[in-house]
């Protein structure tokens, strides 16, 4: 039996554009919020904190709670190989310095860089429908199980 995890996502938004993570699957480029499992101890602020000063070179100013959304990774397309249930707390966030993967310390897993998304592009972005919840201004807050 493995536990559920809580991630903390940070949701920055600049003239249109998303702050993500740049990864690469067999596929080929793919994007994600930055964030991630929270630590035992840690609020979820803190812990959005750590992960954003880890994985952007970025300080950030944590504002409120936009999205919950749960991932059971066995509904979905990775679901041979993905046995995670995570439930993601996506917090919009105010950068205080320039992000700078120069600066960042401890990358994400498969992290190549990081990118502006623009939330018109055909980038693909996870969760997949975000660019399009953030652009029509969304605001059911929970999710539920979407990939």
């Amino acid at each position: 039996m493995y536990p559920v995890r809580n991630s903390i996502k940070a949701i920055i938004l600049e003239n249109r554009k998303l702050l993500c993570i740049e990864k690469r699957d067999i596929e080929g480029l793919y994007y994600i919020l930055p964030g991630g499992g929270q630590e035992k101890n840690e609020t979820f602020l803190e812990a959005l904190a750590r992960e954003c000063k880890e994985e952007l070179g970025a300080t950030v100013k944590v504002k409120h709670l936009k999205y919950i959304r749960e991932y059971i990774g066995k509904n979905h397309e990775f679901a041979a190989a993905d046995d995670l249930h995570q439930v993601e707390f996506m917090f919009e966030c105010e950068l205080l310095d320039i992000p700078n993967i120069k600066n960042a310390y401890r990358l994400d897993d498969g992290q190549e860089n990081l990118k502006w998304v623009e939330l018109d592009s055909e980038d693909r972005v996870y969760p997949m429908c975000l660019k399009e919840r953030l652009k029509s201004k969304y605001e059911e807050l929970y999710w539920g199980d979407i990939n």
